[in-house]
């Protein structure tokens, strides 16, 4: 691909408002996502954030039933949801992952079954897959809105969650309201699935809340490094992500999650010190010298 043909790769999509939209607002939901996900890798929520996005299904088919803002229903139903873990868990013997497989599935069915059941002209289908080139000037705002006060308030908690997350024994020995703490960043996170919702959609944001992160802990072992890595490594999949949509004719939310996948796998191979060619050369290296210490031990003897 010769220059001028590069640079209108690159300039073409960008005649169209829709397209311009599209790649605003990806690039603000990968931002907040990027950031959260750094966390959700430290404190090991993967499975945490997909029961989040998925039970704020039932809460999209009231607000449409109601006539208000997506955001509002799928936000309440996101906290509906983190209080009946947190409750259960607390109230059971049963572990996290099973109290959190039987809450998101319970809420997601349920969503399921309101969509099956409620006469609609939208197609709430996008609320589970994404539809960021149709984004309208309401949502725009309201994913803005929320994202700014999703940013604001985990930079506002950054020390104390960052701690909480690495280790709640010590957090709580310290003093940290580590009860607060926990509601706190699942708050955050269902705020972020709700910004994510146009964006990438129910289905595909859990990807978006963990690659990012995943890709950065690869490549650091500082928190704030991570933070910095993973932020850029989302807002350009998600930019790049939307203009391959638009000349593939294909899912946004789709090619930017590939994107970031495609990622993983390279920083997972290459990573200079995580990555699995470096750990096979260290192992390498560390057999040759158990053997080299055996021969001399036997011609020592």
């Amino acid at each position: 691909m010769n220059l001028d043909a590069l640079v209108q790769w690159f300039a073409e999509p960008l005649q169209y408002d829709f397209m311009i939209k599209a790649l605003a607002m990806s690039a603000v939901v990968g931002l907040v996502c990027a950031v959260l996900s750094c966390y959700m890798i430290l404190k090991g929520w993967s499975l945490m954030g997909d029961a989040v996005s998925h039970s704020v299904m039932p809460g999209v088919v009231f607000s449409y039933i109601l006539g208000i803002p997506f955001s509002i229903g799928a936000f309440v139903f996101g906290l509906i949801s983190v209080v009946l873990i947190g409750f259960v868990k607390r109230q059971t013997r049963l572990k996290e992952d099973a109290v959190i497989g039987l809450i998101f599935t319970a809420f997601f069915a349920l969503g399921l079954i309101m969509i099956s059941r409620t006469p609609s002209t939208v197609d709430l289908s996008h609320i589970l897959f994404g539809n960021v080139l149709g984004i309208t000037n309401s949502d725009m705002l309201q994913t803005v809105v929320i994202a700014g006060i999703t940013m604001i308030a985990i930079l506002g908690l950054r020390k104390d969650l960052m701690l909480f997350c690495f280790d709640e024994n010590h957090a709580r020995a310290i003093g940290l309201n580590t009860t607060f703490l926990y509601y706190a960043l699942l708050s955050l996170l269902a705020l972020t699935i709700v910004a994510a919702l146009q964006t990438v959609g129910i289905i595909l944001v859990i990807a978006m809340l963990i690659t990012p992160g995943a890709i950065a802990y690869l490549l650091t072992d500082r928190f704030n490094r991570m933070m910095v890595i993973a932020s850029v490594v989302s807002v350009l999949s998600c930019l790049i992500g939307a203009y391959a949509s638009y000349h593939l004719d294909a899912s946004t939310g789709g090619c930017i999650v590939v994107l970031q996948a495609i990622i993983f796998g390279f920083v997972f191979v290459f990573a200079p010190k995580q990555g699995l060619l470096r750990r096979m050369q260290v192992a390498r290296h560390e057999r040759q010298l158990a053997i080299s210490g055996l021969e001399g031990s036997a011609h020592s003897h």
